[in-house]
């Protein structure tokens, strides 16, 4: 149970913010705020000072725009769609802002009025959210091996300035044609980001080591003789291109006979490996692996004691498969492997971005590796003995 204190504070603080933001802070007065928070005008004065003491408390302790940084942060290791995570977190702020436009207009237009500690309490709360975002902007750089034009904390800042910069514009103007409508701003500013701060400058250098038959049948093999859990996790490395960071978020209700839902995206488990097939939609290494489970456990893949596996788990077993293969394959090489040999079999740059969430330029060196491949083929093809003519 809150103290008789605490309680009083925090009505007043909810008093006045709700007055602040449907009145604005100049035309508020300390005495509507006692009122409507059930307590006398000294009161208020005691706790607070005046009404910039009491500003300054809501400031403070009215955090949400950190916690909608919280949140984009904890949506940093799903971010294989990150333009929907800064569309839904731009769309986040901007509601956040509308429940408050008198507020932010009195805050545009006063702010000069303030003391210096109301300023530094604005600022320190603004500085605490653009942290939050920054640390989402090198999560996902780090993840994806992007290679930014700007650093983290200018990505973070350049976002949110433009943010609370839309918010003034539409709180304190109207008639502008600065853009069509709220949904157009904010394609073009996930645009803006993805293509002009944030994509990879330089995808065309990613060094593709697709592995051949072979090796990939190799690797197959010795996960099978591991046993049916390796054999299955070998399977859907190669023949669904997932991550091993992936793997470990599997559940057995992500398999759909014929494909595999991942986060927000689903794409397909091809029974057909590099010219090899591994079963059928019904009986494969993975269906095999589910039914030998005895138990309830949601995830789809165990570590000892039925706990989830972990990556390290993953990377371990790789490390058993691969033991002594010639240039120590990586398990990055099965992702890659899984892309090239798609593109040769046909499938569309186009709908090959949908099922890797990847843009065209981060797909280029799959699509220059199938190319190199296909003509390396076709040129063995020609390599035959000349037609005699017939004289």
């Amino acid at each position: 149970m809150p103290t008789p204190r605490n309680s009083t504070r925090e009505r007043l603080i909810q008093a006045a913010l709700e007055l602040f933001t449907a009145n604005g802070i100049t035309d508020t007065t300390t005495k509507q705020i006692a009122e409507l928070a059930d307590v006398n005008e000294v009161t208020l004065f005691r706790h607070f000072g005046n009404k910039h003491g009491l500003l300054l408390a809501a400031i403070e302790e009215a955090a949400v725009f950190t916690q909608l940084g919280q949140t984009l942060v904890e949506r940093a290791d799903q971010a294989d769609y990150i333009d929907q995570a800064l569309k839904e977190y731009a769309i986040a702020c901007l509601e956040a802002l509308e429940q408050v436009p008198e507020m932010v207009r009195s805050v545009v237009g006063e702010a000069g009025q303030y003391p210096t500690e109301n300023r530094e309490a604005l600022g320190r709360g603004l500085t605490q959210a653009n942290r939050y975002v920054a640390e989402y902007f090198d999560r996902v750089i780090h993840r994806r091996q992007m290679q930014p034009n700007l650093s983290s904390e200018s990505l973070a800042s350049l976002l949110n300035g433009m943010l609370l910069g839309y918010a003034v514009i539409e709180f304190t103007s109207e008639f502008h044609e600065l853009w069509q409508s709220r949904d157009d701003f904010l394609t073009n500013l996930v645009t803006l980001f993805l293509q002009g701060a944030i994509q990879p400058t330089q995808v065309e250098s990613l060094d593709v080591r697709d592995l051949p038959a072979d090796t990939v049948h190799l690797i197959l093999q010795r996960a099978k003789k591991q046993g049916v859990q390796d054999y299955a996790i070998a399977y859907v490395l190669f023949g669904a291109g997932l991550s091993a960071r992936e793997l470990t978020e599997l559940t057995r209700s992500d398999y759909h006979v014929k494909q595999i839902q991942v986060s927000t995206r689903q794409v397909p488990l091809n029974q057909w490996i590099l010219e090899k097939r591994y079963g059928s939609h019904t009986k494969n290494p993975l269906t095999q692996w589910l039914k030998t489970r005895k138990d309830a456990l949601p995830a789809m893949f165990l570590a000892s004691e039925n706990q989830p596996i972990t990556e390290a788990d993953i990377l371990q077993r790789w490390a058993d498969w691969t033991e002594g293969i010639p240039n120590e394959p990586g398990i990055e090489q099965a992702y890659q492997t899984w892309c090239v040999d798609l593109l040769i079999r046909g499938i569309t740059i186009a709908d090959l971005k949908i099922l890797t969430q990847q843009t065209e330029a981060q797909l280029q060196p799959f699509v220059d590796r199938a190319r190199e491949k296909l003509a390396i083929e076709q040129a063995i093809r020609l390599d035959q003995p000349p037609r005699s003519i017939a004289k």
